[in-house]
This record gives structure tokens, C-alpha cells and sequence, in this order.
């Protein structure tokens, strides 16, 4: 019995990777360099400790983007993977929305 419950413990710690929602920034392919990286910007809200009021961050992200098929301004959700390179330690899961073009 305690084997089976050491194997459990492993799988579920495994499969809590953190998701993360953001809007892609820049997709490199107009430079023609990163191929197959995407740059989210994730924004966070959270309450200051001393103040009381509601402060906003953002933090970017590298992911990767095994299709190439993220464009700029895209609603996606990105994972947590092993690292890929010395910056990329994201991969992108799956796209939330696309905005209409004008």
C-alpha cells in the first residue's frame, strides 16, 4: 500500500503546473529571429500589504509556440514545461480569443 501511495503523490505533483492567461506581445515573425517564440505579457492585481490598494503588474513571459500560429494581440493560456532555452520555460496551451481584424 505504501508504494501505490508514493506513486499517486508523484503523478499529482506533476500534473499541478501552473496556468497562466496573457495576451501575446510579440510574435518575432516579422524579424525573422526566436522562430517558435511568442512573448506574453501576463497582468496580475493584487492588494498592497500596506496601503490596502489594488496595484497591477505585469511580467512577460517567453512560451513556445510549437505551429507558429500566435499572432500579436492574441488571448492565450500558457503552461509551465521544462526549460526549452535559457529564457523559455512556457509553452502555449491554447487560445482563449482572437481579435477581430481591421
Amino acid at each position: 500500500m505504501a508504494e501505490t501511495k508514493a506513486e499517486e503523490t508523484t503523478s499529482t505533483a506533476r500534473g499541478n503546473r501552473r496556468r497562466l492567461q496573457g495576451r501575446v506581445v510579440n510574435d518575432t515573425k516579422a524579424e525573422g529571429r526566436a522562430k517558435k517564440t511568442v512573448v506574453v505579457s501576463v497582468e496580475r492585481r493584487y492588494r498592497d500589504p500596506v496601503y490596502g490598494k489594488y496595484v497591477k503588474s505585469r511580467k512577460k513571459y517567453h512560451a513556445h509556440d510549437e505551429k507558429e500560429q500566435y499572432r500579436t494581440n492574441d488571448l492565450v493560456e500558457i503552461g509551465e514545461c521544462r526549460p526549452m532555452s535559457a529564457t523559455k520555460r512556457w509553452i502555449v496551451t491554447r487560445l482563449l480569443d482572437r481579435p477581430e481584424e481591421v
